[in-house]
């Protein structure tokens, strides 16, 4: 799964990755984004701007909002599937800004955390879904998923899952507004080359989400 991730690069650094959109200039580094928090995305309603929403998917049917804190990820094997996503999965999709994740281990009966980014030290996008919910006042929230596949042999060493990274030749593809065939989208949907990758561990500071600074990514000693 993917539960924390970040985004710590500067505008000008997201921009050179993705030239097509204007980033806004406000945008701070973000080291510890908890679900249910705000996130970067490019959705393919309006694939030239960078928005901003909430982390854990409420679809669009539901009465419940808390679902969404249970709907931070979506599995790429049953997408087309599940009545949560399968609608979105065919017609609204996105990017979601990142520069890398965190995962977690037990080791000696404790939890080891583990900070995972490219070795390229770029930002990059995952594969993600999103929504539009209306409360029973007309209020509409804008909320996403973050999609996992099987772990590449980097992130198999600590998890069996991962988020789908794209390669950014495949962007276009994704953010399509046309509803695409899901095999068309399932063959993008893969492990990112582990060879691309790196990790380290990191101390249990990154464990309170409440803690949001270069802290969290620092390795240990």
């Amino acid at each position: 799964m993917c539960g924390r991730f970040t985004i710590t690069m500067r505008p000008e650094e997201l921009q050179r990755e993705f030239p097509w959109v204007i980033v806004p200039s406000q945008m701070q580094p973000r080291y510890n984004i908890a679900p249910t928090q705000l996130v970067a995305v490019i959705a393919n309603e309006n694939p030239q701007q960078i928005d901003f929403y909430r982390w854990g998917l409420i679809p669009s049917w539901t009465k419940d909002i808390s679902i969404g804190a249970r709907l931070i990820n979506a599995r790429a094997e049953t997408l087309a599937e599940k009545p949560s996503f399968r609608h979105a999965f065919a017609r609204r999709r996105c990017l979601i800004l990142a520069d890398g994740f965190y995962e977690w281990t037990v080791q000696q009966k404790a939890k080891q955390p583990y900070y995972i980014r490219l070795k390229s030290v770029k930002p990059f996008a995952f594969a993600g879904l999103w929504e539009s919910w209306q409360d029973d006042q007309g209020n509409e929230l804008r909320t996403c998923t973050i999609i996992t596949t099987q772990a590449n042999e980097l992130v198999s060493r600590i998890h069996e899952r991962m988020p789908v990274i794209l390669a950014p030749e495949h962007y276009s593809l994704w953010l399509s507004k046309e509803e695409k065939r899901q095999s068309e989208l399932s063959q993008l949907l893969v492990p990112y080359p582990a060879q691309e990758m790196i990790m380290h561990p990191i101390s249990s500071y990154v464990n309170d989400p409440q803690h949001d600074d270069a802290e969290c990514i620092k390795p240990l000693a």
